[in-house]
Protein backbone atom coordinates (compact mmCIF):
# COMPACT_ATOMS: atom_id res chain seq x y z
CA UNK A 1 0.00 0.00 0.00
CA UNK A 2 1.58 3.31 -0.84
CA UNK A 3 1.86 6.08 1.69
CA UNK A 4 1.97 9.40 1.58
CA UNK A 5 5.46 10.99 2.53
CA UNK A 6 7.02 14.20 3.05
CA UNK A 7 11.04 14.92 3.17
CA UNK A 8 12.53 18.30 4.26
CA UNK A 9 15.87 19.07 2.78
CA UNK A 10 14.77 16.86 -0.43
CA UNK A 11 17.15 18.78 -3.06
CA UNK A 12 20.15 17.09 -2.30
CA UNK A 13 21.84 14.18 0.07
CA UNK A 14 19.53 11.72 1.84
CA UNK A 15 16.41 13.80 1.09
CA UNK A 16 17.08 13.64 -2.78
CA UNK A 17 17.88 10.20 -2.43
CA UNK A 18 15.09 9.00 0.32
CA UNK A 19 12.70 11.09 -2.36
CA UNK A 20 13.69 9.49 -5.18
CA UNK A 21 13.83 5.87 -3.33
CA UNK A 22 10.07 6.00 -2.18
CA UNK A 23 8.74 7.73 -5.58
CA UNK A 24 10.28 4.70 -7.76
CA UNK A 25 8.30 2.15 -5.45
CA UNK A 26 5.17 4.09 -5.95
CA UNK A 27 4.73 6.34 -2.89
CA UNK A 28 3.66 9.93 -3.25
CA UNK A 29 5.78 12.74 -2.08
CA UNK A 30 5.93 16.04 -0.74
CA UNK A 31 9.43 17.33 -1.50
CA UNK A 32 10.49 20.35 0.30
CA UNK A 33 13.65 22.66 -0.83
CA UNK A 34 14.70 26.00 -0.49
CA UNK A 35 15.06 26.11 -4.58
CA UNK A 36 12.18 23.96 -5.94
CA UNK A 37 13.95 24.69 -9.14
CA UNK A 38 15.92 21.30 -7.83
CA UNK A 39 13.51 19.41 -8.12
CA UNK A 40 12.21 19.94 -11.55
CA UNK A 41 13.54 16.72 -12.90
CA UNK A 42 11.76 14.41 -10.14
CA UNK A 43 8.48 16.33 -11.15
CA UNK A 44 9.34 15.71 -14.90
CA UNK A 45 10.24 12.33 -14.17
CA UNK A 46 7.30 11.52 -11.40
CA UNK A 47 4.67 13.81 -12.54
CA UNK A 48 1.60 14.11 -9.86
CA UNK A 49 3.57 11.79 -7.09
CA UNK A 50 5.46 14.76 -6.11
CA UNK A 51 4.32 17.47 -4.93
CA UNK A 52 7.65 20.22 -4.72
CA UNK A 53 7.36 22.69 -2.40
CA UNK A 54 9.19 25.93 -1.57
CA UNK A 55 10.18 25.49 2.49
CA UNK A 56 12.95 27.04 4.47
CA UNK A 57 12.50 25.66 7.70
CA UNK A 58 14.10 28.11 9.93
CA UNK A 59 10.67 30.03 8.97
CA UNK A 60 7.69 28.45 12.03
CA UNK A 61 4.89 30.15 10.05
CA UNK A 62 6.24 28.34 6.62
CA UNK A 63 6.66 25.07 8.42
CA UNK A 64 2.87 25.37 8.74
CA UNK A 65 1.99 26.79 5.82
CA UNK A 66 3.95 24.13 4.07
CA UNK A 67 1.89 21.52 6.08
CA UNK A 68 -1.27 22.46 5.15
CA UNK A 69 -0.57 22.62 1.06
CA UNK A 70 0.94 19.14 1.75
CA UNK A 71 -1.71 18.25 3.00
CA UNK A 72 -4.26 19.83 1.00
CA UNK A 73 -2.70 18.71 -1.93
CA UNK A 74 -2.58 14.57 -1.22
CA UNK A 75 -5.34 14.59 1.36
CA UNK A 76 -2.73 12.92 4.07
CA UNK A 77 0.75 13.02 5.09
CA UNK A 78 1.34 9.27 6.49
CA UNK A 79 5.39 10.23 7.03
CA UNK A 80 7.42 13.36 7.78
CA UNK A 81 10.39 12.57 7.34
CA UNK A 82 12.65 15.95 8.86
CA UNK A 83 15.87 15.59 6.93
CA UNK A 84 16.86 19.45 6.54
CA UNK A 85 20.14 20.58 8.10
CA UNK A 86 23.17 21.26 8.03
CA UNK A 87 27.10 20.72 9.92
CA UNK A 88 28.89 23.83 11.51
CA UNK A 89 32.68 22.78 11.52
CA UNK A 90 34.73 24.75 14.55
CA UNK A 91 36.15 24.74 18.27
CA UNK A 92 33.20 25.92 20.75
CA UNK A 93 35.31 28.80 21.51
CA UNK A 94 35.60 29.89 17.86
CA UNK A 95 32.08 29.72 17.37
CA UNK A 96 30.09 33.24 16.78
CA UNK A 97 26.44 33.83 18.64
CA UNK A 98 25.21 34.25 14.69
CA UNK A 99 26.60 31.05 14.17
CA UNK A 100 25.01 28.75 17.41
CA UNK A 101 21.69 30.52 16.78
CA UNK A 102 21.28 29.23 13.30
CA UNK A 103 22.45 26.13 14.19
CA UNK A 104 20.04 25.19 16.27
CA UNK A 105 17.34 27.76 13.78
CA UNK A 106 17.76 24.73 11.42
CA UNK A 107 18.39 21.59 13.11
CA UNK A 108 16.88 21.73 15.99
CA UNK A 109 14.09 24.33 15.78
CA UNK A 110 13.15 23.62 11.72
CA UNK A 111 12.24 20.05 13.34
CA UNK A 112 10.67 20.94 15.87
CA UNK A 113 9.02 23.44 13.39
CA UNK A 114 7.92 20.85 11.29
CA UNK A 115 6.66 18.16 14.13
CA UNK A 116 4.07 20.54 15.37
CA UNK A 117 2.83 21.38 11.97
CA UNK A 118 2.30 17.55 11.03
CA UNK A 119 0.99 16.52 14.66
CA UNK A 120 -2.52 17.50 14.01
CA UNK A 121 -3.18 15.85 11.27
CA UNK A 122 -1.65 12.49 12.77
CA UNK A 123 -3.60 12.66 15.33
CA UNK A 124 -6.57 13.41 13.39
CA UNK A 125 -5.58 10.40 11.37
CA UNK A 126 -5.30 8.35 14.57
CA UNK A 127 -1.50 7.20 12.05
CA UNK A 128 1.76 8.58 11.14
CA UNK A 129 5.26 7.99 11.51
CA UNK A 130 7.52 11.37 12.57
CA UNK A 131 11.15 10.36 11.68
CA UNK A 132 13.78 12.83 12.73
CA UNK A 133 17.13 12.63 10.78
CA UNK A 134 19.54 13.09 13.83
CA UNK A 135 22.99 11.44 13.92
CA UNK A 136 25.14 9.19 16.08
CA UNK A 137 27.02 12.79 17.14
CA UNK A 138 23.03 13.13 19.02
CA UNK A 139 24.77 10.08 21.34
CA UNK A 140 28.22 10.68 21.15
CA UNK A 141 30.49 13.44 20.10
CA UNK A 142 33.61 14.66 18.18
CA UNK A 143 36.07 17.66 18.68
CA UNK A 144 35.46 20.29 16.28
CA UNK A 145 31.35 19.91 15.78
CA UNK A 146 30.16 20.96 19.11
CA UNK A 147 26.84 23.04 18.23
CA UNK A 148 26.42 20.44 15.42
CA UNK A 149 26.18 17.52 18.63
CA UNK A 150 24.54 19.68 20.50
CA UNK A 151 21.77 20.40 17.77
CA UNK A 152 21.82 16.74 17.62
CA UNK A 153 21.54 15.83 20.98
CA UNK A 154 18.36 18.34 21.57
CA UNK A 155 16.31 16.97 18.49
CA UNK A 156 17.01 13.97 20.72
CA UNK A 157 15.73 14.96 23.46
CA UNK A 158 12.44 16.44 22.47
CA UNK A 159 12.13 13.11 19.79
CA UNK A 160 12.53 10.98 22.89
CA UNK A 161 9.81 12.86 24.86
CA UNK A 162 7.12 13.36 22.53
CA UNK A 163 7.31 9.31 21.44
CA UNK A 164 5.62 9.03 24.93
CA UNK A 165 3.20 11.50 24.43
CA UNK A 166 1.73 10.82 21.16
CA UNK A 167 1.94 6.85 21.31
CA UNK A 168 -1.33 6.52 21.98
CA UNK A 169 -2.60 8.44 19.02
CA UNK A 170 -1.13 5.74 16.80
CA UNK A 171 1.82 7.92 15.73
CA UNK A 172 5.16 6.35 16.09
CA UNK A 173 8.37 8.57 16.45
CA UNK A 174 12.20 7.16 15.08
CA UNK A 175 15.75 9.22 15.38
CA UNK A 176 17.56 7.86 12.33
CA UNK A 177 21.50 8.25 13.46
CA UNK A 178 23.90 8.18 10.55
CA UNK A 179 27.81 7.90 11.23
CA UNK A 180 29.72 10.17 8.47
CA UNK A 181 28.78 9.03 4.70
CA UNK A 182 29.73 10.74 1.52
CA UNK A 183 27.40 13.34 0.60
CA UNK A 184 28.22 16.97 0.35
CA UNK A 185 27.09 17.22 4.50
CA UNK A 186 30.86 18.16 5.32
CA UNK A 187 31.64 19.84 1.81
CA UNK A 188 29.60 22.20 -0.07
CA UNK A 189 26.75 22.07 2.24
CA UNK A 190 29.02 22.71 5.54
CA UNK A 191 30.01 25.64 7.14
CA UNK A 192 33.35 26.98 9.55
CA UNK A 193 33.62 28.92 12.13
CA UNK A 194 36.83 31.82 11.80
CA UNK A 195 39.90 29.78 12.94
CA UNK A 196 41.80 30.26 16.69
CA UNK A 197 45.72 28.94 15.90
CA UNK A 198 45.47 27.44 19.01
CA UNK A 199 42.86 24.52 18.10
CA UNK A 200 44.83 23.60 15.06
CA UNK A 201 46.01 20.74 16.69
CA UNK A 202 43.21 19.25 17.35
CA UNK A 203 41.31 19.82 13.72
CA UNK A 204 44.51 18.16 12.23
CA UNK A 205 43.77 15.21 14.58
CA UNK A 206 40.14 15.37 13.79
CA UNK A 207 41.21 15.64 9.94
CA UNK A 208 43.54 12.43 10.34
CA UNK A 209 40.62 10.63 11.82
CA UNK A 210 38.34 11.22 8.72
CA UNK A 211 39.76 9.17 6.43
CA UNK A 212 38.03 8.77 3.01
CA UNK A 213 37.44 4.87 3.82
CA UNK A 214 35.12 5.66 7.08
CA UNK A 215 32.33 7.43 4.92
CA UNK A 216 29.37 5.48 3.90
CA UNK A 217 27.66 4.80 0.39
CA UNK A 218 24.64 7.51 0.62
CA UNK A 219 22.74 5.06 -2.04
CA UNK A 220 23.04 2.22 0.59
CA UNK A 221 20.60 3.61 3.17
CA UNK A 222 17.64 3.86 1.21
CA UNK A 223 17.11 0.22 1.40
CA UNK A 224 17.32 0.54 5.41
CA UNK A 225 14.90 3.89 5.77
CA UNK A 226 11.94 2.35 2.95
CA UNK A 227 12.05 -1.09 5.69
CA UNK A 228 11.93 1.72 8.49
CA UNK A 229 8.86 3.56 7.22
CA UNK A 230 7.35 -0.45 6.48
CA UNK A 231 7.91 -1.66 9.64
CA UNK A 232 4.31 -1.91 11.93
CA UNK A 233 7.03 -1.37 15.26
CA UNK A 234 9.43 1.08 14.18
CA UNK A 235 12.08 1.41 16.53
CA UNK A 236 13.00 5.05 18.29
CA UNK A 237 16.30 4.88 17.23
CA UNK A 238 17.93 3.51 14.21
CA UNK A 239 22.38 3.89 13.65
CA UNK A 240 23.12 3.61 9.97
CA UNK A 241 26.55 2.65 9.02
CA UNK A 242 29.38 0.47 10.59
CA UNK A 243 31.20 3.01 12.85
CA UNK A 244 28.27 4.23 14.78
CA UNK A 245 27.18 1.53 16.72
CA UNK A 246 30.48 0.48 17.71
CA UNK A 247 31.28 4.05 18.70
CA UNK A 248 27.96 4.37 20.85
CA UNK A 249 28.36 1.02 22.73
CA UNK A 250 32.15 2.01 23.78
CA UNK A 251 30.94 5.99 25.15
CA UNK A 252 27.96 4.05 26.86
CA UNK A 253 30.02 1.49 28.20
CA UNK A 254 32.09 4.44 29.43
CA UNK A 255 29.71 6.33 30.54
CA UNK A 256 28.41 3.28 32.52
CA UNK A 257 31.73 2.92 34.24
CA UNK A 258 31.70 6.46 35.09
CA UNK A 259 28.16 6.34 37.03
CA UNK A 260 29.15 2.99 38.56
CA UNK A 261 32.97 4.66 39.84
CA UNK A 262 30.90 7.44 41.66
CA UNK A 263 27.83 5.73 42.96
CA UNK A 264 28.63 6.34 46.31
CA UNK A 265 28.82 10.51 45.61
CA UNK A 266 25.80 10.59 43.89
CA UNK A 267 23.21 8.77 46.54
CA UNK A 268 25.45 10.30 48.85
CA UNK A 269 23.73 13.76 47.50
CA UNK A 270 20.19 12.54 47.37
CA UNK A 271 20.20 13.62 51.24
Amino acid sequence: MSKTILITGASRGFGRLWAEAFLKRGDKVIATARNIETLDDLLEKYGNSVFPVQLDVNNREACFDSVKKAFDHFGAIDVLINNAGYGLFGAVEETSEEEARAQMETNFFGTLWMTQAVLPIMREQKSGHIIQVSSYLGLVTLPVLGLYNASKFAVEGFSETLATEVKDFGINVSLVEPNGFATDWAGASAFQTKSIEAYNPVKEAFQKMATPDIFGNPEATAGAIIKLVDSENPPLRLLLGKIAYPSVKSAYEERLANFEEWKEVSEEAHG
